[in-house]
This record gives structure tokens, sequence and C-alpha cells, in this order.
């Protein structure tokens, strides 16, 4: 083993950089490795000067920024290469100049850190013979077969913030106040930061709401006393016997970008009942700015389990976090199935028994 390459791919996540500084240095002061880094996740490979080597000049004081020093490309597909010609977009298959350029420089492991997406492109990677090692990366914490994933912590801290804020401003002006988070598919950062937050709604996406328990909720209030709600709500929740809400229908070239949940909220409840009602987006505030001290001890346990891992050559593996301890697991098997909200779990009872409503 004698020279890795590293990439982050996907949406930027607080932590990213921690990671690579924790690897680089693993790599050089534990194993005398020599490390490259890949500019914009996979498109590194097939773009004029998308590598650089990373050293210990390289990663120094870059613990505590947001983003990633490589940047990052979350539709960079190899598999499917997406380009404009003609006026069409054309996909490819340039899995094969991957792989070629992947060997012809040498790269004895790669060190993949991402999503779902990124991840599962690693894995096709390893199928293709390449020693691929993962790291589980994202602000949604959807990947199975971890406790969590480094970037979701700092985006609860941002939600949870936003709701200290709006609560004073709530309060003083007997006022609803709807803050829109991400989360596509799973609800965790709603779920997570709504507790933390002092919500009284989470809308979370596995699971369908009403909007009569959303006014029964703000009633309930309103009858003890108390002349305003906050509400937390998930991009990729909907009502029941709905649809989410898209600002940006799926097309060839991007994902549907879901958005305007709230406002469709904002605007049903005052129609409904006549509330002041405001609306807050967080959006991308959610992926950017420093790292929290959790998220940055996680990533950089992950950054140093992985590089062990190379030398170890566990390959087609993803570094972990179990109770507490790193270990690693089959990369196949964690994307077998995302993570979601166990509806039926301690965290949902527990927003449950503190009087929150989940919209059901």
């Amino acid at each position: 083993m004698k020279r890795i390459a590293i990439l982050t791919g996907g949406g930027d996540a607080p932590g990213l950089n921690a990671a690579l500084r924790a690897a680089v240095k693993t790599a050089i002061n534990e194993y005398h490795l020599e490390v490259i880094g890949i500019r914009n996740g996979f498109d590194g490979f097939l773009q004029e000067n998308g590598m650089i080597p990373l050293d210990q000049k390289s990663v120094q004081g870059i613990l505590p920024r947001g983003g990633t020093i490589l940047g990052t490309a979350n539709r960079g597909n190899p598999f499917a290469y997406q380009i404009e010609k003609d006026g069409k977009t054309i996909t490819l298959d340039r899995s094969a100049e991957t792989i070629d350029r992947i060997q012809s420089i040498g790269i004895d492991a790669l060190i993949v850190i991402g999503g779902d997406g990124t991840l599962r492109i690693g894995c096709e990677l390893w199928d293709q013979g390449i020693p691929v090692v993962g790291i589980p990366k994202t602000i949604d914490n959807d990947i199975n077969l971890t406790d969590f994933t480094f970037g979701f912590d700092t985006a609860v801290n941002v939600a949870v913030d936003a709701f200290d804020r709006l609560h004073t401003t709530a309060e003083s002006h007997h006022r609803v106040m709807v803050l829109e988070l991400m989360g596509r598919d799973a609800g965790f950062i709603a779920l997570y930061a709504g507790i933390a937050g002092g919500a009284d709604v989470i809308l979370i996406p596995e699971i369908p709401f009403h909007y009569e328990s959303i006014q029964e909720k703000i009633n309930q209030r309103i009858s003890a006393g108390t002349h305003f709600s906050l509400i937390a709500v998930s991009e990729g929740a909907f009502p029941y016997g709905g649809e989410k809400k898209y600002w940006m229908q799926e097309n060839q070239v991007y994902a549907g970008r879901l958005g305007g949940m709230a406002e469709q909220i904002m605007h049903t409840l005052i129609e409904q009942s006549g509330l002041e009602v405001r609306t807050t987006v967080l959006g991308h505030l959610q992926r950017g700015g420093t790292p929290t001290a959790f998220d940055r001890w996680l990533a950089t346990r992950f950054g140093v389990a992985a590089v062990n891992m190379v030398v170890n050559r566990q390959f087609g593996r993803m570094a972990a976090l179990h109770s507490n301890k790193i270990d690693h697991v089959s990369l196949r098997d964690a994307l077998l199935e995302p993570k979601r909200v166990n509806t039926l779990g301690d965290t949902v009872n527990s927003a449950r028994c503190v009087g929150i409503s989940l919209g059901d």
C-alpha cells in the first residue's frame, strides 16, 4: 500500500474537512502513505487538474471550516455521466474511463466520503474491482447501519438556534411560526430539532399529517392561554392523501427540488382559522458554517477508521458508529434500504409524551 485517493461527493455537510484532515494525517503519520485528493467528487477523475496531492500543510487549519476543500458534485456519476450536446442531455457510461484513470495513476485504494448516492457509486466501483472504503456523511442522517452520520448534529443545532429566535418573536406577536427544514424522505432533522427547540407540532415525511390535527393543537394552546405556536416541518412532509410540494419538478438533469410545504401550511391555517402565521425556510443554512464539536469528533474518528480499514484491506466496507464505538459494516448492506424515522421508536414516543403533535 503506497498511494490512496480520497474524495467528497454529494451535498456538502459540516465535518467534511475534519474527515479529510483526519484521513490525511493518519495516512501520513501512521502509515507513510501518499494521499491524492480528487476534486469535485468522481468528476475529478474525468477532469483536467482534477487531482491534487494532499499533505500535512494541505489540511492545516481546516478542522473548523464548513464545506470541503476538495469541492463536491451531487450529480457526478461516472456510470451515468450527463452532458449537453446539441441542446439535448445525453447520458454516458464513463465508468471504464474512471477505472482506467484510477489504475493508471497507481491508486491502491479509494476512500469515498458521501451520502447514499456517493456511497452507492463507490459500491459499484468496488464491484468493478476498485478497492473502496466508505465514510457516511449526510445532514439527513438517513444512512443505515450507523447510529449517526456527521453533518446531522450541526444541522440540528442550526435549526434549534432558529427555533430559539422564533420563539421570542412568536410569543411577542401572538403568531404561529412555521419553520421548514431539510429532509426529503427522512424527518430526523425536524424531529430532533423540534423536540430540542420546543416545537408544538412536528411534521415529517414518515407520518402524513392532517390539517385538522395541527389546528386542534393550536386551539388547545389558545384555550390554555398560550397564543403562539411553533411548527417544525420537513421539506418532504405531506398531508394525508396529498403529495409532497415541489418548487421544481424532476427532469433529465435534476432531481425534483422540494420546497414550499411551510407556505402551503401557512395559507391553509390562515384560510381555515384566520390565525396570523409566518414561515421561515432555513434551506442551505443547515449545510453551511462551522461544524459542531460532535460532528468534528465523529468525522475525525471516521477518517482515522477509513485509513485503518484501507491498510487492513477491509474493502467494500463503511465506517460506522455503534453505541459510541467506531467499527465497520458491509457497504452493500448499509445501502440495501435507507434509514427512516422509526414511527414507533422512543424518539417519536418522547415527542408525543411531552405533548408535541405529529399531525396524525
